[in-house]
């Protein structure tokens, strides 16, 4: 099973870090990974993207153009620049609370995730990434939450440990809102 993943948003929509995310999590659970960062000319505030694979088979390229299996997008020109990307009938995770726009392809599963707003309910708009990779492990499988956890720890380090419950709440709550 190979999943390639697109993932985008601006500046500080924590689009890196997810990715980052998932590709530790497929290297605790020894698959084959990879992680393709791309930023617009401004780091916060810019445009953010990066391209994930996770693989149980060697990955020959890390480039994504035509043939993603899933796409998550967290604000409009996102969806505008990565929908075409996504190969007939894969996963097109938008988040609604950033994006009022429905998706223009009718040959892909959509998923209107308020990302935000489940954020804030959780006391914390800065989970709202989080809140995404949950609905999309949940979607896709590819890996399991209790490993992104195990990456979070890993990448937090003991100084912000205390932020782990918070992050697996916001995956949680994402995947509850796809089932």
């Amino acid at each position: 099973m190979t999943e390639k993943v697109i993932m985008a948003g601006f500046g500080g929509q924590g689009v890196m870090s997810m990715g980052q995310l998932l590709t530790y999590a497929g290297m605790i659970e020894n698959k084959q990974v990879s992680w393709l960062p791309s930023y617009g000319p401004e780091m916060r505030g810019g445009t953010a993207n990066c391209a994930v694979i996770v693989s149980e088979s060697p990955v020959g390229s890390p480039i994504i153009t035509t043939d993603a299996t899933s796409a998550i997008v967290m604000n409009l020109p996102s969806l505008v620049k990565f929908e075409e990307n996504l190969k007939a009938n894969g996963k097109l995770l938008i988040n609604s609370s950033l994006i009022e726009q429905k998706t223009k392809r009718e040959d892909v599963e959509a998923y209107y995730i308020p990302a935000n707003e489940i954020a804030n309910e959780l006391g914390n708009n800065k989970v709202a990434n989080m809140v995404m990779l949950g609905a999309f492990l949940e979607l896709t499988k590819i890996v399991n939450v209790e490993s992104v956890i195990e990456a979070l720890k890993k990448v937090f380090g003991p100084a912000k440990e205390h932020l782990v419950p918070l992050n697996k709440q916001a995956l949680e709550r994402g995947a509850a809102a796809v089932k």
